[in-house]
């Protein structure tokens, strides 16, 4: 999907760690910083292959992606990791996220969660941005 859409597309994440997920703030933390160094999806795509997230996995993941570890740890405890993770928490509430992952095109929250429910509400707001 993302291939053939390539050039009308852009892909934002934002934060929303779930509070019954004992890992998932290290996790969204942890990601944040290694965005701190450029290494945003490549930290992210590892992350959600493994089977099981671990404080030991987190370090280990920024070291094999050749993450600055001193950086990588004063970034993941700052307060601007912090205020960006609290505003997208925010952001989400005011969307009316409520789990993930929720997928937005252009504003409009995705229903049809298929290959097909993708192409056709990416196809959908292209043809109103071509009026």
């Amino acid at each position: 999907m993302f291939e053939q859409n390539k050039e009308n597309i852009k892909v934002v994440f934002k934060n929303m760690p779930l509070s019954f997920h004992k890992m998932a703030d290290p996790a969204h933390r942890a990601a944040m910083a290694a965005d701190m160094q450029g290494k945003f999806w490549e930290y992210h795509d590892r992350l959600f292959k493994a089977t099981t997230l671990s404080p030991e996995l987190l370090d280990k993941t920024a070291k094999d992606i050749g993450l600055d570890m001193t950086k990588f740890q004063q970034d993941r405890s700052s307060m601007i990791v912090e205020q960006r993770i609290r505003k997208d928490m925010v952001d989400a509430q005011n969307a009316g996220v409520t789990g993930t992952p929720t997928i937005f095109i252009n504003g409009r929250k995705l229903n049809e969660r298929s290959m097909q429910g993708f192409q056709m509400l990416i196809d959908e707001e292209l043809a109103k941005a071509q009026k």
